[in-house]
């Protein structure tokens, strides 16, 4: 897969994107990624990308002109899944992170200062929200859309069943976990994990993810419904 990233703060990427899994999985060519800062997209002496918004309005608006020829300077544009991160957009969660993944090249575009011009959103074909609260810019959300992302690629866990447990994968929570030692501070570890039977360790797996997204998400099983 190849990710594009438009942005105005490229320096906030490589300390994510060259460590942990993410690092493994462009050292195996599974991921590629392009930082283009459309800040070189400005066509003026000041580089300038922003400006008061028509009608009067607090803060500034990043302009549509150099985020368009940025969009358009990327090869293969015309095909690429075109992302604006933006507090307005449809509410990022694993659906769409697994929908994602069967795209071979995801462009993501990040905000900053009061939005965009509106015209901004003519170019692209689906726009994402992390959550509902604001952050100074997208740079944040693409990062969280990035991770999601890649580790989800084939090869990039090293096994496939390591994120099929994941929380949200199938619409609820993890289950319960436990490493040594058995006991800590009084707190034992759950005899069934103990027992080698492995029927009774998935049966008690499964009900515990039941009772924790009943107790905790329980949205998340009115979904299923």
């Amino acid at each position: 897969m190849r990710i594009t990233i438009l942005t105005l703060f490229p320096d906030m990427f490589p300390a994510i994107l060259n460590d942990s899994i993410i690092k493994r999985a462009k050292e195996s060519n599974i991921i590629e990624f392009e930082i283009i800062n459309f800040r070189d997209f400005s066509g003026n002496k000041h580089n300038t990308v922003d400006d008061t918004p028509y009608g009067g309005g607090a803060g500034m608006l990043l302009q549509v002109e150099p985020i368009y020829k940025a969009l358009m300077s990327v090869s293969g544009h015309e095909s690429a899944l075109k992302i604006l991160l933006s507090p307005q957009g449809k509410q990022y969660n694993q659906t769409i992170v697994k929908e994602l993944i069967e795209y071979n090249h995801i462009i993501l575009i990040c905000g900053h200062y009061e939005g965009f011009d509106e015209r901004v959103r003519d170019y692209v074909d689906m726009e994402i929200s992390i959550g509902d609260y604001v952050l100074t810019g997208g740079e944040i959300a693409a990062l969280a859309v990035i991770d999601s992302v890649v580790r989800l690629l084939p090869g990039a866990l090293g096994s496939k069943s390591s994120y099929l447990h994941d929380s949200f994968y199938e619409d609820s929570l993890d289950y319960p976990q436990y490493t040594k030692p058995r006991e800590f501070d009084g707190k034992k570890v759950p005899d069934v994990l103990l027992s080698g039977n492995h029927k009774e360790i998935a049966k008690w797996r499964e009900e515990m993810k039941l009772k924790r997204t009943e107790e905790r998400r329980p949205d998340l099983l009115d979904k299923n419904e």
